[in-house]
């Protein structure tokens, strides 16, 4: 494919969705609310389009699908764990939808009586995690735009950047979710055509399983990773799902609590059917090519190779984009968070509502920015980073479950949950034997951040501050932020 051709057509694509993002800004009303969560008021229809979007993205665009090229089904993992995840947030996380929140730091505080050290400490984590997965998008898109437009890898991460920066910065939310929507349409029926056309190509399924080794080939490729590796692949994927903070927004931003639900459980039998297809287009991958030098290449060299040019085009140009979805989703998450928590955190008082917006956006431009400068100086440095939030994300899941469903979890169980899931994934990374044994540090994060979290919650005085009397605050100091001209919120970090 002429790398001109790509270029020109992903350069008016972008055009068109900072268009669109335009467009979209001109019907928000311009407050905080509309900016950060679509007005609290997303459609079924867009938050299942904008949660597919999100969760096709860079790890099934490039990772599950290069998994499927060296690892045969074992590629199918991706989706399952992911569908997992998501089909738990409907039935466990759905119904906070009811209380209003606005950042993921907001409700883990209110489950253990809107404990301000639980808030600030989570939302530092979070905005670190969210910097880092955006240095990862832009660090993986920009290195597919390399490939396929032959340019230099430090401009196409900066072309990236710009790309989903501009409208999202423009459009806030809404832009997010309706961009999102737009590329899962594409995307879900692309990589479904692209599925089908590489198995005709390769003489169907056993055609497929004739040209990777018996082991690739196996139920869920067990028999190619080993079992507990797959269960631990399944498992960090759907935690992952359950403890990221773009995830939540689609809580937060919901119309209702049965439109979160329904539109998760719709997501979730979608992207089961989808778990199947990454891992197709990798082994066909596999069997046209056994010899790529990157894996992570499996999908645009099938792109190129099986499809039309039309068709392998547009499919390429989504598949850029999904990156990008992915990427401004955390991109707004991460802002939130900023606005609201760690902007009390370092200043004292919630930023004026009237001025809410403004500063969502600088923050944006910040946040990004900070993220391409990480991006930009190596490889090893977005490794470190996306290690990081693997160990920042076992701890948050852990206390989302301990505290939706077990009253007795206070402060001090949580912070216990932070520092065990930690703690145990680097010890994990930092051990090859223990790595190679369990595949990832998840299984081993999860057990001990829930031992230590039960075990120090007993071991300390139950939290005296009702539902009631946590959530009343949390209002309070949110009403300040929407609707107060200039609000003012000790940020002392105290235990309750």
């Amino acid at each position: 494919m002429n790398s001109h051709i790509f270029l020109g057509t992903f350069f008016a694509y972008i055009v068109a969705m900072i268009g669109f993002g335009w467009w979209v800004s001109r019907k928000s009303r311009g407050t905080g609310d509309d900016f950060l969560l679509g007005g609290r008021s997303v459609p079924l229809f867009l938050t299942v389009g904008t949660t597919v979007a999100t969760m096709v993205g860079t790890g099934s665009s490039m990772g599950a699908v290069g998994f499927g090229y060296t690892n045969g089904w074992a590629g199918a993992l991706y989706g399952i764990g992911g569908a997992i995840g998501v089909l738990l947030l409907a039935i466990c996380f759905a119904p906070v939808r009811k209380f209003r929140f606005m950042t993921m730091s907001e409700e883990l505080s209110y489950y253990v009586g809107a404990s301000r050290l639980v808030r600030n400490i989570v939302a530092l984590l979070i905005y670190v995690a969210c910097i880092g997965w955006l240095g990862a998008h832009i660090l993986g898109g920009g290195l597919y735009l390399a490939w396929m437009a032959d340019i230099d890898p430090s401009l196409a991460k900066v072309i990236v950047a710009l790309g989903f920066g501009v409208y999202c910065v423009i459009g806030g939310y809404m832009a997010v979710v309706w961009t999102d929507t737009i590329q899962a349409i594409v995307l879900f029926v692309g990589f479904f055509l692209m599925a089908g056309m590489a198995l005709i190509d390769v003489g169907g399924f056993d055609g497929l399983s004739a040209g990777v080794e018996p082991a690739a080939s196996s139920f869920l490729g067990i028999a190619k990773i080993g079992g507990l590796p797959a269960l631990s692949l399944a498992t960090v994927i759907a935690v992952g799902v359950l403890a990221t903070p773009s995830f939540r927004q689609r809580i937060y931003s919901g119309k209702s609590v049965g439109s979160v639900r329904r539109s998760f459980f719709i997501t979730g039998a979608l992207y089961l059917a989808f778990s199947i297809v990454p891992a197709i287009i990798g082994m066909a991958t596999h069997v046209l090519n056994p010899d790529l030098d990157n894996s992570n290449y499996a999908f645009p060299f099938l792109a190129t190779e099986v499809l039309p040019l039309g068709l392998g085009l547009l499919l390429l140009v989504a598949g850029l984009s999904a990156t990008m979805s992915s990427a401004s989703s955390d991109a707004i998450a991460g802002v939130s968070t900023l606005m609201r928590d760690l902007y009390v955190l370092a200043t004292g008082h919630t930023p004026s509502a009237r001025h809410v917006v403004l500063y969502s956006r600088i923050a944006l431009v910040a946040t990004i920015g900070l993220a391409l400068v990480l991006a930009l100086s190596s490889d090893n440095v977005i490794s470190y980073i996306t290690k990081m939030i693997s160990t920042v994300l076992a701890g948050m899941f852990v206390c989302g479950i301990l505290g939706r469903f077990w009253p007795r979890y206070n402060w001090q169980g949580a912070v216990a949950t932070l520092i065990g899931a930690s703690v145990t994934s680097l010890a994990v990374i930092a051990h090859a034997d223990w790595s190679a044994f369990w595949g990832n540090p998840s299984i081993p994060a999860v057990l001990v951040a829930t031992f230590a979290g039960v075990v120090v919650s007993l071991l300390t005085p139950a939290s005296r501050v009702s539902e009631a009397e946590a959530l009343a605050k949390l209002d309070h100091e949110r009403e300040r932020m929407e609707n107060a001209p200039a609000a003012a919120v000790s940020a002392a970090p105290s235990a309750q």
